[in-house]
């Protein structure tokens, strides 16, 4: 009978669901705050069922001899070292939709009280200062609630929105035209939503694209008076500018759930009137918490008790037999998905897999979910590979798969095509004898690089002296080139450069980049 040891507060019905599914459970919820002791007892246990208060660190791990599942009762693993566990083969699980019902009812609370100035006005009731006149309101009704990330909690904000009878925009780059339809809302640019939008609710994960996506220069986009509520992520609003942006009245108000640095004290943003703070309170309900913890033990007792592995963060659904052959397609199907992916800044309204000889006569489950993840991953962050499909089939992408016998010249490849509102962008890729991945193609255009952890993409015309500039720019820009790989269409046509690099590129870098004669694009890759 496995054994799983529950280290955090959890509900007593989630305890039960352990043992009616035949595992021995220990409920011991304040043990993950006394680090020495979960060391100590870690090794007896086939499972562990967290919270936040858990901090499962390498350390840990090191002694969780017979660990198999790790259960985070939440969305949140920031207190998980997946890179270990993954290294010990410990499968960490998360529940990812169990609290986007109460996180999108507290940005709603959060609007209503920062409309009506509900916090400042009962606090001065209670000091029986009756100060009527001083706390005017806004109504809602018929005003324009700006959406910043349309995805599962923002669409239930929409929702609610609606009911209120708020007209709802919404800036995704990933919302296709037919789910705005389906949402009933408006998509619009970033520029446009800050112009036209009373209130503003960000609902986005926290990624190089979003980070301070709200800050001095786009606060000075809004429009005067607007109101804004994040509780989704701190870090996507820049809090020096949104503190000025306060003082000055171009942002009426605002209503913060989550900070930059948490616990949030002495934020100066708590000296100001016109500002709401809670204590990250978007999953803090009865319900929501009562979700995650069932959630949890239903998908950590079918793991222990049949092998099923759902909602993992670290390992698609493979079974032990299948897992030697099949990982190496599933990596290569992931780095194309991330090669696109990372090129792409419109809305996808379709995927497609074709795959060909080897890969064909597998599972390809794996690498399908694999490559949606791989896709979707630079725009949404909070992720996975068993997450992706899902999330991919809500945003209304549709996902075609085509399975064929060997044609080519390779014994088994696959093929990724992205399409979006502005193009359709193919590449394709092998694995070689040593089962690294490799690109075999782009855009139609045929070539071989192997893929390496950092990478610059270049599109350029094909005309003499190009591949010496770049490299005499990269010299002086300080970037060492591992491997130069080149393909053209044609002589004189579209050329395509994929250049291993030592390190990264910044935008700066970039720029100096682009501005080569005859260079189309420039992207800096990371894998």
């Amino acid at each position: 009978m496995p054994k799983v040891l529950v280290s955090d507060k959890l509900s007593p019905t989630a305890v039960q669901i352990f043992k009616d599914n035949g595992v021995e459970v220990d409920y011991l919820p304040d043990l993950g705050k006394d680090k020495d002791k979960l060391f100590e007892v870690i090794g007896q246990y086939d499972g562990l069922a967290i919270r936040s208060a858990t901090k499962v660190t390498d350390k840990i791990l090191s002694a969780a001899t017979n660990l198999k599942v790790i259960g985070r009762a939440g969305i949140g693993v920031d207190n998980v070292d997946i890179p270990a566990a993954t290294k010990k083969g410990i499968i960490v699980m998360n529940t990812p939709f169990g609290n986007s019902i109460t996180t999108a009812e507290h940005a709603i609370a959060m609007m209503m009280a920062l409309a009506r100035q509900l916090p400042e006005a009962d606090a001065s009731t209670r000091a029986s200062k009756w100060e009527k006149n001083r706390f005017m309101g806004v109504e809602v009704t018929h005003k324009t609630l700006g959406l910043i990330g349309a995805g599962n909690i923002g669409s239930i904000v929409a929702d609610r929105a609606q009911g209120l009878k708020m007209k709802v925009i919404a800036y995704d780059p990933f919302l296709t035209p037919e789910r705005a339809v389906e949402l009933g809302v408006e998509k619009v640019e970033l520029n446009d939503l800050l112009a036209r939008a009373d209130f503003i609710t960000l609902h986005t994960p926290l990624i190089d694209a979003t980070r301070n996506i709200l800050n001095a220069e786009t606060l000075s986009k809004t429009k005067k008076g607007v109101r804004i509520i994040n509780c989704a992520r701190g870090g996507l609003i820049d809090e020096a500018a949104l503190f000025e942006a306060l003082k000055s009245g171009q942002v009426a108000g605002a209503a913060l759930d989550v900070f930059l640095e948490e616990p949030a004290q002495n934020n100066p943003l708590f000296e100001l009137p016109n500002v709401i703070c809670t204590p990250h309170l978007g999953a803090a309900t009865t319900e929501a918490q009562e979700n995650v913890a069932l959630q949890v033990a239903e998908q950590i007792s079918a793991y222990l008790m049949t092998g099923e592995i759902t909602n993992a963060l670290n390992f698609p659904s493979i079974s032990a037999e299948e897992a030697p052959i099949i990982t190496p397609w599933v990596k290569l199907a992931e780095a194309l998905g991330s090669f696109a992916g990372q090129l792409t800044e419109t809305a996808i309204s379709g995927i497609k897999l074709e795959f060909e000889g080897t890969p064909a006569e597998l599972n390809t489950r794996p690498m399908v979910a694999a490559a949606i993840n791989g896709v979707l991953k630079p725009s949404l962050g909070d992720i996975n590979m068993v997450s992706a499909p899902q999330i991919a089939k809500d945003r209304g992408i549709v996902v075609e798969t085509t399975n064929r016998d060997q044609q080519g010249a390779y014994e088994g490849y696959i093929r990724l095509t992205v399409t979006t509102e502005r193009q359709t962008r193919g590449v394709a890729g092998t694995l070689f004898a040593n089962g690294k991945p490799r690109i075999i193609q782009v855009k139609d255009i045929n070539m071989e690089a192997e893929v390496t952890p950092h990478m610059l993409y270049v599109t350029n015309e094909d005309k003499p002296g190009h591949i010496g500039r770049l490299g005499t720019i990269l010299g002086t820009l300080g970037i060492n080139i591992a491997n130069f790989n080149l393909g053209r269409a044609e002589v004189g046509g579209d050329a395509i450069a994929l250049v291993s690099i030592d390190g990264t590129l910044d935008d700066t870098q970039l720029d100096q980049i682009v501005k080569l004669e005859g260079v189309k694009q420039a992207k800096a890759l990371k894998f």
